[in-house]
């Protein structure tokens, strides 16, 4: 590989190898739990190609801190039925993002532990938050800082050499970014509507559809179709589906303007959400 970061442990420039340098010519090898619950260590290469991390128990747990308002928890996933281990609110949050992504197939909380050589020829290790599996086959490693600084500088240079390791195998590493405050509160809306019983009875969920096949004032389009307390999950739970599409850089009120997913000449879906 023969690259280096190039800061020591202690932050310092120009003090010969870091933290997280990494010794030229290392290979990274992947540490994650097998089915029969035990750790198995094997070369990072192989194992992103015929490993389902998606499908794997965290290889370790997330602390919990004395104080902290929010501590680890579970996520309901729509996209695969199936809870994932959240360390914290902002890693809940991306979770949301995720499951929402008509992209993602799978996900799992903290399912691989990355590891390499530093400068001086020492093991180094780092475990992300999350990984996410595409449709397509590729996957994301992330992690989920509540800021831009959070970690120091140790997260950042781990940040950089994920970001190596997933490229050798056509992954991608990613710091989440925070969302607006706005868009945060509107996808966590909208994802209290994606269980799939918010469909309602036979038939509802396309009748809700059809009736925003124009742009529309969500109040008047679920008027049309019938009893509010019966149309409005429905019509939340296609918002969450990416069926109806809205704005969701504005506040999901009463008259806000609702659509249904259009598809362009080559037959994509048009969303035109704001994000």
């Amino acid at each position: 590989m023969g690259w280096v970061i190039g800061r020591n442990a202690m932050g310092r420039p120009g003090d010969g190898p870091g933290l997280m340098d990494v010794e030229a010519g290392t290979e990274f090898e992947a540490v994650f739990v097998g089915p029969a619950g035990r750790a198995v260590r094997q070369q990072w290469a192989g194992a992103a190609v015929t490993v389902p991390f998606e499908e794997l128990d965290p290889v370790s747990s997330f602390p919990v801190v004395p104080g902290r308002r929010w501590g680890p928890g579970l996520w309901w996933s729509a996209t695969t039925g199936r809870h994932v281990l959240a360390g914290s609110h902002a890693m809940r949050v991306q979770l949301m993002v995720l499951d929402r992504d008509p992209r993602v197939v799978g996900m799992a909380g903290r399912p691989v532990r990355v590891l390499w050589r530093d400068g001086r020829g020492r093991e180094r290790s780092w475990v992300p938050q999350l990984f996410a599996r595409y449709a397509d086959g590729t996957g994301m490693l992330a992690d989920c800082p509540s800021h831009a600084e959070a970690g120091g500088e140790r997260a950042l240079r781990a940040a950089a050499v994920l970001a190596e390791a997933c490229a050798q195998v056509g992954f991608v590493y990613r710091r989440l970014e925070r969302l607006d405050e706005l868009v945060e509160a509107n996808v966590k809306w909208l994802a209290g509507y994606r269980h799939p019983r918010n469909r309602g009875r036979a038939g509802l969920l396309e009748d809700v559809v059809e009736v925003f096949s124009q742009p529309r004032p969500l109040v008047e389009g679920v008027a049309a179709v019938g009893d509010p307390l019966e149309v409005l999950p429905a019509a939340f739970h296609a918002l969450w589906a990416h069926l109806l599409v809205a704005p969701l850089d504005v506040a999901l009120h009463e008259r806000v303007l609702v659509h249904a997913v259009r598809e362009d000449a080559e037959g994509a879906r048009v969303r035109g959400e704001a994000r």
